[in-house]
């Protein structure tokens, strides 16, 4: 005790502790930064007796100045809902595809079937993890790579190259040929299973190998396990089919069949023949690297040959001149962005202006974008289609609408408005056609891609 004593004075005496620790003089000096005038009582007066601190926060000043009509908008149709699932990227990916379908056919209305896509990747997802268990086999548990896929085998989330893969694989089938079930609806309970199992199949086939086991043996595991999956989705999803026949009615009031089809064969009839990652670019905008560079996060995808998450990196402007020029030939696109941020859920507007939190707190809560993402304070968190501009005197936007997939109830009949300040600050992917990028973006698209790590931030 006496050694633990004099080793605490000279830490005083030399001042570190002090540094370190809040003694009286700090907190004295704290507490007296907090000054109780009238505006600050008023203030705790409403906070104390009210949680919602968004609602205290509402920014008076900026609303009603923001409408929902836009110079320039893609014709979309119909509100699809994901419901309690993360499925917002294949929904977007669909929604975007939607039009032209309605078209094709002559329909008032279409709906893919998510809940067949979401069967396929959660199975392919269940095969990419335990492939990458076989060959990290021999790093330890605490590796960096095992440690993030042991974090979560396998989730809902995903990109537009995550669609891509499975239509190329597995085809796509009208909503009424596998309709959602409660599980593709609200997925938690049936994904935290598959996880399990998943958790314990990695396991195993690492116990494998640290017993010498060959790739053989460690793949016969692999498919045991895969057999489990394939039930516990077959339970909660129904099996999704090989062949089918869809029979709809058109606007003309004629009913119509296309009978013995395959998923595969009604994937390549509804997509645009040049719909391919060459053709269709995932741009990016993440002011942490360097703009006009590829980049490739490593292992994101679902299927094992299929392509990995790549995107080029631009700066706003090239991104916002693209996207108008896209809307303006009718065609929307996938985009994601971090929309929890600044959105008022009863207007369906978002504006980096719409909550004054620095003045309710009395605290500057200020980031730039750099820092956000650096510190995880925001990150690309849902995918909506971008199909609506409005812009000034100039031709310079003003504002963007999204169309969402959480129901025509939610927002504004099921849209969102967004200001062009909100773009800058929250807005991260589009998928665009290539032929509406500038040319030094087509120029960028020539390079060897940046490989990212699958932890990476912007994953």
């Amino acid at each position: 005790m006496k050694l633990y004593t004099t080793l605490f004075s000279l830490l005083l005496a030399g001042g570190t502790l002090c540094a370190q620790t809040v003694g009286e003089k700090e907190l004295n000096d704290i507490k007296g930064s907090f000054r109780k005038d009238a505006a600050t009582k008023a203030i705790q007066n409403v906070l104390t007796n009210d949680k919602d601190i968004r609602s205290n926060a509402l920014n008076r000043e900026v609303q009603g100045k923001t409408d929902h009509y836009f110079k320039y908008r893609v014709k979309v149709n119909g509100i699809t809902d994901q419901k309690s699932s993360g499925r917002c990227w294949m929904f977007t990916s669909m929604n975007v595809l939607r039009p032209s379908i309605m078209k094709k056919y002559n329909l008032t209305n279409f709906d893919f079937s998510h809940n067949y896509l979401y069967f396929w990747d959660m199975f392919e997802k269940s095969n990419l993890f335990l492939e990458n268990m076989i060959s990290t086999a021999g790093k330890p548990m605490d590796d960096r790579d095992v440690y993030y896929m042991f974090q979560a085998p396998v989730n809902d989330g995903g990109v537009w190259n995550l669609y891509y893969n499975l239509g190329e694989k597995y085809g796509v089938v009208p909503k009424e040929v596998m309709p959602e079930t409660a599980h593709s609806n609200n997925t938690n309970a049936m994904v935290s299973l598959i996880n399990e199992r998943l958790r314990k199949g990695g396991y195993t086939i690492r116990e494998m190998a640290a017993q010498g086991k060959k790739a053989k043996d460690l793949r016969v595991e692999k498919i045991s396990v895969l057999k489990d999956i394939y039930r516990i989705l077959a339970l909660c999803l129904g099996e999704p089919p090989t062949t089918f026949t869809w029979r709809y009615k058109d606007k003309n009031g004629e009913i119509k069949e296309l009978a013995n089809y395959t998923p595969q064969q009604f994937y390549k009839e509804i997509t645009p023949a040049d719909y391919s990652p060459e053709n269709y670019i995932m741009i990016m905008n993440d002011p942490t690297r360097e703009y006009y560079k590829i980049y490739d996060i490593q292992n994101y995808r679902n299927t094992i040959e299929g392509i990995n998450w790549v995107y080029l990196n631009l700066p706003n402007e090239d991104i916002k001149q693209a996207a108008i020029a896209s809307i303006k030939g009718n065609e929307a696109m996938y985009t994601s962005s971090d929309v929890g941020k600044f959105f008022n859920r009863e207007t369906g507007i978002l504006d980096p202006e719409m909550y004054d939190y620095n003045s309710l707190m009395g605290v500057d809560f200020s980031m730039d974008k750099k820092a956000r993402i650096l510190t995880r304070q925001s990150g690309s968190a849902h995918a909506m289609v971008l199909m609506a501009v409005d812009v000034d005197e100039n031709g310079n936007p003003t504002k963007w609408e999204f169309e969402n997939s959480w129901g025509p109830q939610a927002g504004h009949n099921g849209y969102l408005t967004f200001t062009d300040k909100w773009f800058d600050e929250y807005i991260f992917r589009v998928v665009i056609h290539k032929k509406y990028l500038g040319e030094k973006a087509l120029k960028a698209l020539n390079q060897k891609p940046i490989l990212l790590p699958m932890w990476d931030y912007m994953n």
